[in-house]
């Protein structure tokens, strides 16, 4: 009885110290993962900053480019309304004289389709 004793002994230490082995295992595992985690996000934060400042590059340059073309596209805009006006002042008196001739010259003429009536 004393051997089945120790016999059963033995077997509920080597299923203690299993156990505890499992136990230390999954500590292990999630001591692992945890890390592994803070690592990852730690690598996604780099990343997310990385990619922030070329987005900010990027935008800063197609910003400025933009700059450049609405500056271009506005001296454009006042040099053409410039030149019309001036066009306008230059040609007016001349437009209103010929308008007036036009207007005012008049030569009356039966129209070729009045038939007369008699």
């Amino acid at each position: 009885m004393t051997s089945q004793s120790q016999g059963i002994q033995q077997l509920l230490q080597a299923e203690k110290r299993a156990k505890d082995k499992l136990e230390e295992a999954k500590k292990r595992k999630g001591k692992r993962l945890k890390q592994a985690k803070e690592e990852a996000l730690a690598e996604i934060d780099h990343y997310r900053l990385q990619r922030e400042k070329e987005f900010r590059s990027k935008q800063t340059n197609v910003m400025g480019s933009q700059s450049n073309v609405s500056a271009k596209i506005e001296e454009q805009t006042t040099a053409t309304v410039r030149r019309l006006t001036s066009s306008y002042h230059k040609n007016m008196e001349s437009m209103m004289r010929k308008l007036l001739n036009t207007i005012c010259d008049i030569n009356p003429e039966v129209h070729q389709n009045f038939k007369l009536a008699i």
